[in-house]
């Protein structure tokens, strides 16, 4: 597929329409109105995740797509010393109970790992335990519902490198529990698109009927930034953002830090999982990405890329709503 290039002046009208965090890795996200970033990421993305209690493996919806279904909830408090909680509870029908752990770890009381694996790296984390010494533990509860031992953990302060990418080849940047780099931009517009491929092919290649009129929602990509205004697919074309609007410049006294889009997003099967059921579709969306997303990561030309990988070069604020600034394009 060939990437349609602009000019950057004419990405004048492109704005933040949905911010997305995922607390734990893998499980439900949670809409913003604001959020603050950091190198790192946005603020609580991915600062969790669950692993095999015996191997330290990362555990994600890939292949325990109800995980999908767990859903955290920040809850914060600035006179707590641990930053307030971070509250999991599970669908109703999975008789496990709710229960709270605090937001940052308690690092003198808390199991500390440094061997947790995540894709070719062994990540650092501790071991989370409840807020109050009530009731059961998380690790117990959590093992009831993927029915073997697991645990929950936090992120630790040891950074974990992201690799390098073809288009910067000597980044440094870190990250925490996200797959490879702190951040996913995604254009909506690139989703009426799909519905178009989607519907083009019902009764094929294994896609339903009922994709004749069901909605294929925006968060299956399991996006951070999402933009409107720039077309389908136009963060393919970026290679630096800014974001912000003139009361935050104003605020913070000078122009907020631009985010360098670093890599198209290689898709694997997560998005086929529905986040309301936790149900993985044969075919939808990956067979159909398949046909018209291939060959745009020189890495992984048979597969498909939706969203771009970014990294923020400082610390900012943003909001729904807020204008993005397109500062460099790809070279055509």
């Amino acid at each position: 597929m060939v990437v349609s290039k602009k000019p950057i002046d004419l990405y004048n009208n492109i704005q933040i329409s949905k911010i997305l965090v995922h607390p734990i890795k893998s499980c439900r996200g949670i809409s913003l109105q604001s959020c603050r970033y950091s190198p790192e990421g946005l603020e609580h993305d991915r600062r969790f995740c669950i692993i095999e209690a015996g191997s330290h493996q990362v555990i994600t919806a890939r292949e325990v797509s109800k995980m999908v279904m767990i859903t955290p909830r920040i809850e914060t408090d600035e006179e707590s010393p641990h930053g307030g909680v971070l509250s999991i509870s599970f669908p109703e029908d999975s008789g496990c109970e709710s229960f709270s752990v605090p937001l940052y770890p308690v690092e003198e009381q808390w199991e500390r790992l440094s061997d947790i694996a995540l894709w070719r790296h062994e990540v650092d984390g501790f071991v989370c335990e409840n807020q109050s010494s009530d009731g059961r533990s998380p690790s117990t509860i959590l093992s009831e519902y993927f029915g073997r031992p697991v645990h929950l953990t936090v992120k630790g302060n040891k950074p974990r490198p992201c690799d390098p990418t073809d288009s910067f080849p000597g980044l440094k940047a870190t990250a925490l529990y996200q797959d490879g780099y702190p951040l996913l931009v995604l254009s909506e517009e690139s989703i009426d698109v799909l519905h178009e491929e989607i519907r083009s092919r019902v009764g094929m290649q294994g896609i339903a009927d009922e994709w004749s009129s069901q909605e294929f929602v925006i968060e299956r990509f399991r996006p951070n930034i999402v933009l409107r205004g720039g077309g389908p697919f136009a963060e393919d074309n970026f290679e630096e953002i800014n974001i912000g609007s003139d009361d935050d410049t104003e605020m913070i006294g000078e122009e907020q830090p631009g985010i360098l889009l670093v890599s198209k997003c290689v898709r694997c099967l997560l998005p086929n999982v529905c986040p309301e059921t936790g149900v993985r579709d044969k075919a939808v969306p990956y067979k159909v990405l398949m046909k018209f997303r291939i060959g745009l990561d020189r890495r992984n030309k048979m597969k498909p890329c939706v969203g771009c990988n970014g990294v923020p070069l400082g610390n900012g604020m943003i909001k729904v709503g807020d204008t993005v600034n397109v500062r460099r394009i790809i070279a055509a």
